[in-house]
């Protein structure tokens, strides 16, 4: 397994302050440096890239290289206004706005315990704010606001690429029975026992599930909380290619989604807000 591509910001031998702003493949990166974690950020779709406890292995995969312009793939994207294709805008984005535009940092600070980052993005009616609280564990909760006199449809997500030994060595438990959609054969499933990704995986439950992701290699176990969301998406590509992103590489996570408004959108009304959660922390 090779080390993660972020890493290099932290094996200077200067001393850091905890937030400091580089520029990094054309992008600008917030670099994280606590006593208790070390972090990575994107200005662009305030996007965290990399998240590590001291004395852990990285928590979230990314790609080596990122294009030019366009989505990064890895950490944690903010899928907003919409998640997946947009219901009727075919040459619109996948996975919406959020994730290619600039977002401002609005407050960051620390304490003992770790550090708290807020970041807002406003666009037409809306204002979405992204908070972060890394430590020892990680929590991102995203609140939309709707500022329209008229009502509006919403799917969002936290779409996070979790960094793992092996794709084909790790199982998911917490879904035993949960009810779903398997994309890829286009039919209904239910999840009997473990989830273990191999050959690839593209799976919506019907429920806000907190899993276990074991790793026996890593000697490893997350617990994953995605809060109230509607559902929980898992997905690998298996042996289809991701652009720029090579074989070797997606043998190095697994994705693990809070999505809401997924199947049926969710209709806010003018001032009403919309709010998603996405949590980890070492299974004990």
């Amino acid at each position: 397994m090779q080390e993660h591509p972020l890493q290099r910001f932290f094996t200077a031998h200067r001393p850091r302050p905890t937030f400091e702003w580089e520029r990094h493949q054309q992008r600008d990166v917030l670099i994280i440096d606590h006593p208790r974690c070390q972090a990575v950020f994107s200005r662009q779709g305030a996007q965290l890239l990399h998240f590590q406890p001291r004395g852990q292995r990285p928590w979230l995969w990314c790609a080596a290289q990122w294009p030019q312009v366009g989505a990064i793939r890895g950490g944690v994207p903010v899928c907003w206004p919409w998640y997946g294709r947009h219901p009727s805008e075919d040459l619109w984005p996948s996975h919406g706005w959020a994730r290619l535009l600039d977002w401002k940092l609005i407050d960051s600070s620390e304490d003992a315990e770790g550090v708290t980052l807020t970041w807002r993005l406003q666009l037409c009616d809306w204002q979405v704010d992204l908070q972060a609280r890394l430590g020892d564990g990680m929590e991102l909760q995203l609140r939309t606001e709707h500022q329209d006199s008229l009502p509006c449809q919403l799917s969002h997500a936290l779409l996070a690429y979790w960094r793992i030994s092996d794709v084909s060595k790790i199982a998911l438990s917490g879904l035993e029975g949960a009810e779903g959609y398997d994309q890829l054969s286009r039919q209904t499933c239910r999840q009997k026992g473990e989830l273990k990704v191999q050959g690839g995986c593209q799976r919506v439950f019907q429920k806000a599930a907190t899993l276990q992701l074991h790793d026996p290699a890593w000697k490893r176990q997350l617990c994953i909380d995605m809060g109230d969301s509607e559902d929980t998406v898992v997905w690998h590509p298996g042996s289809r290619p991701l652009m720029g992103v090579s074989g070797s590489e997606t043998l190095g996570f697994v994705c693990v989604e809070a999505t809401s408004g997924h199947n049926d959108s969710l209709s806010l009304a003018p001032g009403e807000q919309a709010h998603l959660r996405l949590q980890a922390h070492l299974f004990n």
